[in-house]
């Protein structure tokens, strides 16, 4: 029997993107994330005395400057080496990209794969223990062709493992690096496929196992989520049973909220506190960064969009005394709409009728909405750039995208002139 680590996408010392930052918010927390999950991935090699680390790529982010980044991972691995545990690496698509990797002098413990044609390990502890690993590390960072195609074939009476980093085919939000199918992995005869590039944890088949392990740290909010990698074990009769690890520091979620029919804003932050408060339990005591998505038709609305900073700074406060001070609102998405009343406050006579029928007509005729918005070239250069960006920016001239911010607009201005206050 032996037990071995499947680990893929370190990305050792990639920045954690997308933070607003405000008072306490867990800031320190944060700092250094990857570095202290590669910690936790040898802390675990070594407390469950594995014989030996797969890392399926991507062990770097990008073309880094600092020679720092490289000496934190060859000391991470002399600790692995004073265990004797090899670890068998090959590089993905980041790793090509780095031109400082070439140069790094790595332990002898590393067998890093080639990059000219796919390989098996050398290392004798695989040897002693009927083991073969087989990859292929990429040579650029654009590596188009199916690498699995060319794998050497499975060596007769071992256990043969296929390290590979790629995005399959027709894995969605991914360049089609190394594509390859299922049962193009499954055709060539070995007994496990570790794979590395895809983010998201997937078990894409059993029999034998064929798995992405996922990233060891999530880095942003379309990576939510534990994150860590995969306790592989294998018994006498050559049976897998596999097993995820959580190694993350710093979790990434999404919480969505329903604020249908909620009349004040006091619901809204009483419905959203409830839907906090399970995610808080679940993290593990781990710092969260929390994406709100608030939805829902409601008469609350136009308090939400009259007073955005008000209502954002209050969820802020509740996600600090739920967490005890470690959860991060990351963003908060107002995506309600104004409910439909027959409240009588909303006049239809004197200037607030005027208004509101200028704002109907506005919605009816393009034209008339086309030349208003010529008129408000001021306006358009005092815009936030986060407006004037992105995939969806405010230009002015889409009628469609004009009416939309009409109906946002309306309800901010009856609470303005009609609210309580």
């Amino acid at each position: 029997m032996f037990t071995f680590l499947h680990a893929a996408d370190l990305h050792l010392d990639s920045p954690l993107r997308g933070l607003a930052r405000y008072e306490g918010a867990p800031v320190d927390e944060i700092r250094g994330a990857t570095r202290r999950a590669l910690e936790n991935l040898v802390d675990l090699a070594i407390e469950r005395d594995v014989d030996f680390v797969l890392i399926a790529g991507d062990l770097y982010d990008g073309d880094w400057k600092d020679h720092n980044t490289g000496l934190f991972f060859v000391a991470q691995m002399v600790r692995l080496r004073t265990e004797n545990i090899p670890v068998i690496a090959i590089r993905g698509n980041h790793d090509a990209a780095n031109k400082m990797t070439s140069f790094l002098q790595l332990p002898a413990n590393v067998e890093l794969l080639s990059h000219r044609r796919a390989e098996t390990a050398q290392a004798e502890k695989l040897k002693e223990l009927g083991v073969a690993v087989h990859g292929r590390s990429f040579a650029k960072a654009a590596e188009l062709d199916n690498l699995a195609l060319n794998y050497p074939p499975p060596q007769t009476g071992k256990f043969n493992i296929g390290l590979l980093h790629t995005s399959l085919s027709g894995v969605e939000g991914h360049e089609p690096y190394a594509p390859c199918t299922v049962d193009d992995l499954r055709s060539a005869g070995y007994d496990y496929w570790a794979l590395g590039h895809v983010h998201t944890r997937r078990v894409l088949c059993e029999d034998p196992p064929i798995l992405f392990s996922g990233n060891l740290q999530g880095r942003h909010i379309r990576e939510p989520g534990a994150k860590g990698c995969m306790l592989v074990t294998v018994d006498d009769r050559a049976e897998v049973k596999f097993e995820f690890q959580p190694l993350d520091v710093f979790r990434w979620e999404l919480c969505h909220v329903d604020a249908q029919g909620c009349d004040e804003i006091d619901e809204v932050l009483e419905q959203l506190s409830t839907e906090l408060a399970p995610i808080v339990r679940a993290s593990d005591g781990l710092p969260l960064a929390v994406r709100l998505i608030l939805s829902g038709s409601c008469q609350a609305h136009g308090q939400l969009m009259s007073a955005p900073e008000e209502w954002v700074n209050q969820v802020r406060a509740i996600g600090l005394d739920l967490s005890g001070g470690s959860l991060w609102i990351e963003k908060a998405v107002l995506r309600t709409s104004p409910q439909q009343t027959t409240d009588p406050t909303l006049q239809t006579d004197g200037p607030i009728g005027v208004l509101r029928s200028y704002l109907s007509e506005l919605r009816t005729n393009d034209l008339q909405l086309l030349e208003l918005a010529g008129e408000l070239d001021a306006l358009r250069r005092k815009l936030p750039a986060e407006l004037k960006r992105g995939p969806n920016p405010l230009t002015f001239d889409d009628p469609k995208q004009l009416r939309t911010v009409l109906d946002e607009i309306e309800p901010m201005l009856m609470e303005q002139l009609l609210g309580k206050e």
